[in-house]
């Protein structure tokens, strides 16, 4: 058995999973292409509950690591190694500071973007936003279509700011925090607080108003790392 997957000590988290599966990998004992061990197997061999393993090995698909193919199983994808930026080792599903910095990091980045936004996003861009503001009001019973609804939102506006770094660091931030992001709502009153915060933001967008995009924008990521980091507290 690799030295990364020996037990580990008890009430580690959901990071030291998948940085334990990430330091498994990498380690030469498995190849790329391979199709990894069972879930149940991962779990006895790290000594923790199946729900942390399928959780890392979420994240580790998003960001690319792993590739999960329907019926057949979880494989390394190839060319792993390329795959590992710098943000991994500082901070894959990360301990509590590092979380709290990324959604610290996360609320300043959007400001910026929405800025940006107000000056050059399109008709065509606020024609795509409002469809999404209204799949997220007929989505207040099904809070996950109304994260990916909330999601399509914000991704819009990083496209309109015409900075494509900025729009990559805030692709990469959401991916590490996607699991507490998906459960930052966790009732219908906080998803219609949510659809209205994002009304707010997009009319000081449609109106090409730079002052009220900032105070909106602002308020709104105020309100959402309160609820992602409620919900991390929560699971710890």
């Amino acid at each position: 058995m690799s030295a990364a997957l020996t037990p580990m000590e008890h009430g580690s988290v959901v990071s030291e999973v998948a940085e334990r599966l990430l330091a498994y990998f990498t380690s030469g004992d498995i190849a790329v292409g391979t199709r990894l061990p069972a879930e149940r197997q991962l779990a006895a061999s790290l000594g923790v509950g199946r729900s942390a393993i399928r959780e890392a090995l979420a994240a580790l698909e998003i960001l690319g690591i792993v590739i999960v193919r329907p019926g057949s199983g979880t494989y390394l994808r190839d060319g792993v190694s390329e795959l590992l930026p710098r943000t991994l080792s500082w901070g894959l599903m990360l301990g509590e500071p590092r979380t709290r910095e990324l959604v610290e990091l996360r609320s300043g980045l959007e400001v910026q973007a929405v800025q940006l936004a107000a000056r050059r996003i399109t008709d065509e861009a606020l024609d795509r936003m409002q469809a999404n503001l209204d799949a997220m009001e007929a989505s207040l019973h099904n809070l996950s279509a109304f994260v990916e609804a909330d999601a399509a939102f914000h991704r819009e506006i990083a496209a309109a700011s015409g900075n494509q770094v900025l729009l990559e660091l805030l692709q990469s931030i959401r991916s590490l925090l996607r699991i507490w992001v998906d459960r930052a709502l966790t009732d219908e009153g906080h998803a219609a607080a949510a659809l209205a915060e994002h009304r707010e933001i997009f009319h000081a967008l449609k109106s090409r108003n730079v002052e009220a995009v900032t105070q909106a924008m602002a308020s709104h990521m105020g309100t959402a790392s309160r609820r992602l980091l409620a919900g991390y507290d929560a699971a710890q």
